[in-house]
């Protein structure tokens, strides 16, 4: 086991200094690391292992947080990581939020390639393509994961996975489905469409209705939501690549939906037409 090291005080300690660049993405695609924070992400970093090794490599709490969650620091050691209680300003520095939990962190990448997506035949998948904004992404990665999705794929067009701002919104389901990044969106539907599962673009402006989709039966077979860009929505030639544009409908006097909203109604609507067809699929794990 791991021993604990001395209490970090200075910010420009070196584990401190490297923990920190770990915030710009050139720094986390050259050491394949990224931060998780707060003690939700951390108990799900803790618990993951990829093919070969542990997920979690070194946690930073203050000695109030590890005493708090002590259960959490104690999965962090069994797994193998360095323990480094740190005073409150190290943890600050470290930290991309204004109120940092006092626990950070530091987790190889997990992404997934896609080929491996392909070969596990998944019914459900979330695709972000042109996905900008990494709250939004983070967001539909939890979405994906609470409609019992099975992959989640971000094309080369949308935002990093291991942004902080999108590990934060995941809320710890980054950890808990596969994620291929950096797909050309041509690859991504191309591949999905020959693994047999059917491309749904989902567009306010869609000449399909997701009502009339349902009630026809016509969402009970492996699916994968192409979901597109905040601001504009899917361009034009990513459409056409899909089998259907299908648009949530608007019953009340809302202008729109955002993308997180839309993607979690669209999911779950995929969910349960694939349960009540087959019968394999609980959305409660029930």
């Amino acid at each position: 086991m791991p021993p604990v090291s001395p209490e970090l005080i200075s910010p420009r300690s070196t584990r401190v200094s490297a923990a920190r660049r770990l915030g710009k993405r050139n720094f986390r695609g050259k050491e394949r690391l990224f931060l998780a924070e707060g003690p939700q992400a951390v108990r799900e970093a803790a618990a993951h292992r990829g093919e070969d090794t542990a997920t979690l490599v070194e946690l930073f709490a203050t000695v109030e947080a590890a005493e708090r969650y002590a259960d959490i620091v104690g999965a962090a050691r069994d797994a193998g990581a360095r323990v480094h209680l740190a005073s409150e300003d190290v943890i600050a520095d470290i930290s991309t939020t204004v109120t940092p939990q006092g626990l950070v962190g530091v987790c190889r990448f997990l992404d997934t390639p896609f080929e491996e997506i392909l070969a596990a035949r998944p019914r459900l998948v979330a695709v972000l393509a042109h996905v900008r904004d990494p709250g939004n992404a983070g967001t539909v990665l939890r979405c994906a994961d609470a409609a019992g999705a099975e992959a989640v794929v971000l094309t080369d067009a949308s935002v990093d996975l291991y942004n902080p701002k999108a590990v934060r919104a995941s809320v710890g389901s980054l950890f808990h489905l596969p994620v291929a990044v950096g797909v050309p969106v041509e690859q991504a539907v191309t591949g999905l469409r020959d693994a047999g599962v059917r491309l749904l673009a989902a567009d306010g402006a869609g000449d399909r209705d997701l009502d009339d989709e349902l009630d026809k039966g016509t969402m009970g077979g492996p699916t994968a939501w192409v979901f597109g860009n905040e601001a504009w929505g899917l361009p034009e030639e990513t459409r056409a690549l899909t089998d259907a544009v299908v648009r949530v409908p608007i019953h009340g006097k809302a202008e729109s939906l955002n993308l997180a909203t839309a993607a979690a109604v669209c999911l779950y609507a995929s969910a349960r037409a694939q349960r009540a067809a087959g019968g394999c699929r609980s959305v409660t794990g029930n």
